[in-house]
């Protein structure tokens, strides 16, 4: 969709940004104009799954509700996943490799790698995000002369984020399965139950153990390398 009757780009931009920003952004808008680089939005065909019902329901009743009403868990496929991501992008053609266009814009593209896995997500409020005037601040670029959030509009009903990928220790896929799905979310929430200073005594704790380990093996390969008696002479008597 390319925003470019009268006041559109405006409208468009007032959502993503404060009034305080919003003479950045309009500062930029005839040079915008006149070079094409005010299309907002482009649409691109991808593979797209949503998870079934019957496993949004157990992870809804296994991680509850946020409050807007929403899950705080919730899976996603790679290629469905997108999110806001501002900047300059070059189109080229597939079969050349020759720049097609040019644009500075916002584009939805997807969020995670990789595209063909299942990812599950927690939400996290807005007030992890700070306020809207620091988000814009931090995140607004200039591109060509055009004044562009860099990642989108300020998550006002927070947004979620990645807990983890769905896959084998080998990182091959795995078809989405509710129970495993649930476990997983039941043991993130006990583990905020333990206290930090538990948490960073266990993580102290394994590290050392994998010190410890290495160590070990190391030893163990170093003697196996040198020869019995480190190669010197030796005569056995009767």
């Amino acid at each position: 969709m390319s925003l470019r009757r009268p006041g559109a780009v405006e409208r468009a931009l007032s959502l993503f940004a404060p009034a305080e920003y919003s003479h950045r952004l309009k500062a930029c808008l005839p040079q915008a104009g006149q070079a094409g680089l005010c299309h907002l939005m482009i649409q691109v065909l991808r593979e797209s799954k949503r998870a079934p019902a019957d496993v949004a329901d157990r992870i809804t009743r296994a991680g509850g509700v946020n409050l807007y009403g929403r899950p705080n868990f919730r899976v996603v496929w790679g290629w469905s996943r997108l999110t806001w991501i501002g900047g300059k992008w070059t189109d080229r053609d597939p079969a050349t490799g020759g720049i097609i266009r040019e644009a500075v814009e916002l584009r939805r593209v997807p969020k995670y790698l990789p595209h063909d896995r299942w990812h599950l997500e927690r939400w996290l409020p807005p007030a992890l995000y700070g306020p809207p005037e620091r988000w814009y601040e931090y995140t607004v670029e200039i591109e060509n002369g055009l004044a562009i959030p860099a990642l989108g509009p300020y998550p006002r009903e927070g947004e979620y984020e990645h807990c983890l990928t769905l896959e084998g220790p080998r990182g091959e896929f795995l078809p989405l399965s509710a129970s495993a799905v649930e476990w997983l979310i039941r043991a993130i929430e006990f583990s905020r139950a333990i206290p930090s200073s538990v948490r960073r005594r266990a993580a102290l704790d394994r590290e050392a153990k994998k010190d410890a380990d290495y160590e070990s093996w190391a030893y163990d390969r170093l003697d196996d390398a040198v020869p019995a008696f480190h190669a010197q002479p030796f005569v056995v008597r009767p």
